[in-house]
């Protein structure tokens, strides 16, 4: 693909203080990247779990960031759908893209944990079929379609059908996104399969995407995300540091869960957890070798699971934006002024 790629910023709120102190900083982040020149914001829903990301409400929270901002398109990765009323999703989606001037990117997804699936009185075993059926009725909303009694959706939702993206780990996933001509997301890392457990992130996405591709709809322009893991700092060895401390319980979660192997070094735990890290030139190095990124045209980054102090989280977006996004031909736009 040789379209210009959008350059995105995703955060995971995992900063360690208070709710309201979680949600400003954020909120500080994101403004922070819009002034350079990042095209896209994202957020993730996540219930109940502090240490999942403590955001149960991400279009309000977008809501909050829209009145903060001009330009930067927010976007949520995910909204968990089986654990929506579809209905009232696209109502909310609705109003935050009005107020928004028309910035929201809706992604969903089917994930969520478990324990989150009990506490809404669902069964997470039938979390894909539940899914389906709440995003057939997302999407019946904002087509403008009677929804039952008569009743369509006000105000209209259908410029977001073009906005609509699905997530996902699998070929099947790519599949349905390209059918519908949804956009695809692709998350920063995800399991290797036990048959190929040295399999590269590539090895996996590619896939996803030549499916997606074969089932896009014709004339129907893909929109592909890959999210990916990067902490850029001036100095290698700050880079180095905070990724040891961030990794190690992130590394040591996977593998409780056995999604990884134990790792035995901090530079193997970085290659099982696909992270992108040290001073720009090393960053560009590292992202150079994945062959994923020249087929995208989005691209998100997001220092989860390395988790730096706030600071440092703004030096990483500065260093991407103007160092590291300019070398792979990724486009910033230039800085723009924010009101206060």
């Amino acid at each position: 693909m040789t379209k210009q790629k959008r350059l995105g910023f995703f955060t995971r709120l995992l900063d360690d203080v208070s709710p309201p102190e979680r949600y400003r900083l954020a909120a500080d982040q994101i403004i922070h990247a819009e002034k350079l020149g990042f095209d896209t914001a994202w957020v993730a829903q996540h219930h109940f779990h502090r240490d999942e990301g403590g955001l149960p409400s991400p279009l309000l929270f977008l809501s909050h960031v829209a009145v903060r901002t001009r330009s930067i398109r927010l976007g949520t990765g995910i909204v968990t759908l089986p654990l929506e009323l579809p209905l009232r999703v696209a109502e909310d989606a609705v109003v935050l893209d009005l107020l928004s001037e028309g910035r929201l990117e809706l992604g969903i997804g089917s994930g969520g944990t478990a324990e989150a699936f009990v506490a809404f009185g669902l069964d997470s075993a039938q979390r894909g079929p539940i899914n389906a059926a709440n995003l057939s009725q997302l999407r019946k909303a904002l087509s403008g379609e009677d929804v039952g009694g008569g009743n369509r959706l006000y105000p209209d939702g259908r410029a977001l059908l073009n906005r609509i993206w699905q997530a996902t780990f699998s070929v099947e996933g790519g599949i349905r996104a390209g059918q519908a001509g949804d956009g695809l997301m692709l998350s920063r890392t995800q399991p290797r399969p036990k048959h190929n457990p040295d399999a590269t992130l590539a090895d996996l996405q590619n896939p996803i995407i030549d499916a997606y591709l074969e089932n896009l709809p014709a004339g129907v322009e893909p929109r592909i995300l890959a999210s990916r893991t990067l902490f850029v700092a001036d100095e290698q060895s700050t880079a180095l540091e905070w990724t040891d401390q961030g990794l190690r319980p992130f590394g040591a979660h996977l593998a409780a869960a056995g999604a990884i192997p134990p790792a035995t070094s901090l530079s193997e735990l970085i290659r099982l957890t696909d992270t992108h890290l040290g001073a720009p030139q090393a960053v560009i190095d590292s992202l150079s070798q994945d062959a994923v990124l020249d087929r995208v045209t989005d691209i998100s980054f997001q220092v989860h699971s390395v988790d730096p102090p706030h600071d440092l989280i703004l030096r990483s977006l500065e260093l991407a934006a103007n160092h590291v996004a300019p070398a792979l031909g990724w486009r910033s736009k230039p800085a723009i002024a924010i009101a206060s």
